[in-house]
């Protein structure tokens, strides 16, 4: 197995992602053939975020900063982050949570998972659910408010 060093990766951008959340990234587990534990390096430019604010049911995560001093929001408020801070960010919505580059210089950080599957994730700002099982066919999104009750359309 070859390692993998996370100041030397180059990081891929996806061009169709909104403003103020253009990170670059790289998805570690797929390089280094890992089940269990998922890593992602993130590149972040000045005012860019990583993704909206939310807290996760399914996994937990933990923050390394690697270059930079990016704003990390938490239910706490905000605080700026240096090099070699790590924070965890437990199931629930204690470990809500949105990382963002208010700075000039670049920002890398280390994003590291479980990778529990199905994933759950809140959007609190946007009352909004997603659930992520694996795949993309059931990979959905849903307004909090536009519930069902269990047995709708099933009599």
């Amino acid at each position: 197995m070859e390692p993998v060093n996370l100041f030397r990766i180059e990081c891929e951008h996806d061009e169709g992602d909104p403003p103020g959340y253009g990170p670059g990234y790289v998805r570690l587990a797929e390089l280094l053939g890992a089940v269990g534990i998922g890593g992602t390096v993130y590149e972040l430019p000045a005012e860019q975020s990583i993704c909206p604010y939310h807290y996760e049911y399914g996994n937990e995560e933990w923050l390394v900063v690697l270059v930079g001093r990016p704003t990390l929001r938490t239910p706490e408020g905000e605080r700026e982050l240096e090099p070699g801070d790590v924070v965890s960010f437990r199931e629930g919505p204690e470990g809500a949570h949105k990382v963002t580059n208010r700075g000039v210089e670049l920002v890398r950080v280390l994003m590291l998972s479980t990778k529990s599957k199905p994933d759950v994730s809140v959007y609190p700002d946007s009352d909004k659910i997603g659930v992520y099982p694996g795949n993309k066919d059931d990979t959905h999104l849903f307004v909090r408010g536009s519930a069902v009750d269990y047995f709708e359309g099933e009599l």
